[in-house]
């Protein structure tokens, strides 16, 4: 008995098959009216194109050409991010989408749509040219009628991008979600991927957020020496001042005591020259360490090759309508088919 219970129930095909084409009928009414519906869902949804971007920057400084580089690179391994010194590694640049300053500086960014119809800047475009689809308009309308916050945009207002309004804070997820940044471990190419309800304004945004990124990775990598730069500036201005001075100084003792054959003014003279020469030569000093600051700021900007630049594109990215109707077919064969044979078949879980 025991074993007749353990005994699992096979189930006969044929006669599925034969049970669901007796009950045909109901496939009728349910398929149709499953394609209907989500004929009706998914083509009331917006399609929207995606721009994919590629850019290798160039690394910090690191001991790339080592023996123990090249063996981790042979096993996959980029030691280069280990190595450098700087304290943002490229492993990191995807993470600035959580920053709320790199967010909100693309507010902002002027956009047209490929029509012409639309020309204004990326946060406007977000907040009131997005098309949507018909059952989320009860939603936004029942927002409508909650009380609103302050508004950071409005004139006379300090804007904080560390303290948004609720308008300002949608927005901000939205531009979050519509840009993706990656990048590869092995070779370093950054990938930025935008999404948009009109190709152009995709293209443009993809452009801009690799210009903006390119810009951060320039001021991070070059602020210390940017900011040794105008440290050796200030000196230098300093130093020509007081060089000018002692000079000044000089001439005019010089010019006032020409017939004085006196020891004590030729002492006095003499302390006025050497005091002179010491400022000219600290002048020149600072001139010269000002000139090699300046080279490291040079040194120090990345260049940055252009793998992929983004394209206007030609089809929509999404929704897969077709995919999506077909699925959801497919789905309720399925649903009908196991509420047909439910009852000649007993589950356990």
């Amino acid at each position: 008995m025991e074993e007749n219970k353990k005994r699992p129930e096979v189930i006969d095909l044929r006669l599925v098959i034969k049970k669901i084409w007796a009950n045909k009928r109901l496939f009728y009414k349910t398929l149709p009216i499953a394609f209907v519906i989500s004929c009706v869902y998914i083509f009331s949804i917006p399609r929207y194109y995606t721009s994919e971007a590629k850019i290798a920057p160039e690394m910090g400084n690191s001991m790339e050409g080592g023996t123990i580089g090249s063996i981790a690179a042979s096993f996959g391994f980029d030691l280069s991010d280990m190595q450098t010194s700087d304290a943002i590694t490229p492993l990191l640049y995807p993470d600035l989408m959580d920053d709320n300053g790199f967010v909100t500086s693309m507010f902002n960014i002027q956009v047209r749509d490929a029509e012409g119809e639309i020309k204004t800047t990326y946060y406007d475009y977000l907040k009131n040219h997005q098309k949507d689809a018909w059952f989320k308009y009860p939603l936004h309308w029942i927002k409508e009628l909650l009380p609103k916050d302050a508004d950071s945009n409005e004139e006379n207002v300090a804007f904080d991008p560390y303290d948004l309004s609720r308008a300002d804070n949608d927005i901000a997820e939205a531009i979050r979600g519509n840009i993706k940044i990656s990048i590869d471990k092995k070779t370093g190419v950054i990938t930025i991927v935008t999404k948009a309800q009109d190709k152009l304004i995709c293209k443009t945004l993809a452009d801009s957020v690799m210009s903006q990124l390119q810009e951060f990775i320039i001021d991070y990598r070059t602020n210390k020496a940017r900011n040794d730069y105008e440290y050796y500036k200030k000196l230098v201005a300093d130093a020509k001042s007081d060089y000018e001075t002692v000079r000044r100084k000089y001439g005019a003792t010089s010019d006032a005591n020409m017939e004085v054959t006196m020891k004590s003014m030729e002492l006095l003279l003499t302390d006025l020259e050497n005091d002179m020469q010491l400022k000219f030569n600290t002048y020149t000093t600072m001139c010269t360490q000002l000139e090699a600051a300046k080279a490291k700021v040079q040194d120090r900007t990345p260049a940055f090759t252009i793998i992929e630049g983004a394209a206007v594109p030609v089809k929509p990215a999404g929704p897969k309508r077709m995919i999506f109707v077909i699925g959801m077919m497919f789905l309720t064969f399925i649903g009908t088919s196991f509420y047909i044979t439910k009852k000649d078949f007993h589950f356990s879980f």
